[in-house]
């Protein structure tokens, strides 16, 4: 299926409250497809609000729907689907690129979905059970209802799936590993967008030593050497490293161990960790950092400040594991919004890397917010998942693979 004339893409990200779609034109050898659209849906099932804008921010919906009308992600999916139709103009997309959060040790690269491949997904659904049966669903709806759309899933595993064998493994028995029991990585859409648009940028930062901060209701860092990833914090599953917006990062597994010995089950376990802990769970207030900005709880403070006492720990061990850092690199909704927590991290960090932090310029979300005199670049470069999708499902479709 060799693209011999422009194409439209649309891309898909499903969560399990909100579908995100992007709307994409490809022309012949361009490596990156033009934006057209976007629309989000949120509140699935709860207070849906359908939003969808043209590229250049241009307001074309914004409405809220009965519960009933949108109470599942194939609804959700259709609806923002229709809303963008506009720019298929009755045509229909040449290939639909999805974000699928676990590939496993299987796939490290995105491929053409088909029902083969999607059920070896859903084997993956207890590692993920926060986003793969919601990334799926779109997937499995549109087989049912166009099973000759070309559907492409790209995995955030896979461009973590290069590191080392070191960086890989826990210390299990080696079998374990070869079985497929080894650190993933995830958010890895969001960190190949943010380590192209820096080798745009600043070619001599992105060619060195970076840390990347993905920060939002999911959070995590990325350790690069050269735009390559070296570690990262999350592992087999979402729940590693960074506290979360509900989610508990790193944790003793000996909790666990006693949790089952006092007469939790799994379900009760897979409930506290992941939806239950985090900054909800320190807070007893919100996961939303904007929320607990605003809120007079002491316990909301103590979550910000173990959030970004955290945060910097984790710099400090990426950056040990490349060997120094030349940059540090802010994204995602929090890392990109919340100038109070940059400069948490940053003060933390400063004596260690001799970071010095813009004062100003980090109040106005600039691209660089360090100082000149810092010896190390501090930057804030927002994140775009969909725009990650549309070239690899354009990569595909063109190279005839998909």
């Amino acid at each position: 299926m060799n693209a011999t004339a422009g194409e439209r893409i649309l891309t898909v990200n499903a969560g399990s409250s909100s579908v995100r779609i992007g709307l994409f034109y490809g022309q012949p050898g361009q490596a990156a497809p033009t934006l057209l659209a976007r629309g989000k849906l949120d509140g699935i099932g709860v207070r849906p609000r359908l939003t969808a804008t043209l590229a250049d921010g241009t307001c074309l919906l914004d409405q809220d729907f009965p519960v009933e009308q949108v109470a599942d992600m194939p609804a959700a999916f259709h609806l923002v689907e229709l809303a963008l139709s506009f720019g298929l103009r009755g045509e229909r997309p040449a290939v639909i690129g999805h974000r699928v959060v676990h590939g496993g040790a299987r796939f490290s690269d995105p491929i053409r979905v088909d029902r083969e491949v999607l059920e070896q997904l859903r084997g993956f659904e207890s590692l993920a059970p926060l986003h793969q049966p919601y990334n799926l669903a779109p997937i499995q709806a549109l087989l049912d209802d166009s099973p000759e759309l070309v559907q492409v899933a790209c995995f955030d595993t896979a461009f973590h799936a290069g590191r080392s064998e070191i960086s890989q493994m826990f210390a299990l028995p080696y079998p374990l590993y070869e079985q497929g029991i080894r650190r993933y990585g995830f958010h890895g859409l969001s960190f190949e967008y943010v380590s192209l648009h820096l080798a745009g940028v600043a070619p001599e930062i992105a060619a060195g030593k970076v840390v990347i901060a993905h920060l939002g209701n999911g959070s995590s860092l990325c350790a690069m050497e050269a735009g390559h990833s070296v570690e990262v914090t999350t592992s087999f599953s979402a729940l590693d490293g960074l506290p979360m917006g509900s989610r508990c990062g790193a944790l003793d597994p000996g909790v666990l161990l006693h949790l089952l010995a006092q007469g939790d089950d799994e379900d009760s376990l897979q409930e506290l960790l992941y939806h239950r802990s985090g900054l909800l769970g320190i807070s007893d207030v919100s996961s939303d950092m904007l929320i607990l900005r605003a809120s007079r709880e002491p316990r909301a403070r103590l979550a910000i400040d173990h959030y970004a006492y955290r945060i910097a720990q984790e710099v400090g061990r990426m950056a040990a594991s490349i060997g120094g850092l030349d940059a540090l690199v802010f994204t995602a909704g929090i890392g990109e919004k919340d100038a109070e927590l940059r400069a948490q991290i940053v003060k933390r960090l400063a004596p260690l890397l001799d970071l010095r932090l813009d004062d100003e310029a980090n109040r106005r979300h600039a691209e660089r917010i360090s100082t000149t005199d810092s010896a190390r670049q501090l930057l804030v470069i927002p994140t775009d998942e969909e725009s990650m999708l549309a070239r690899h499902a354009w990569r595909l479709y063109q190279e005839g693979s998909a």
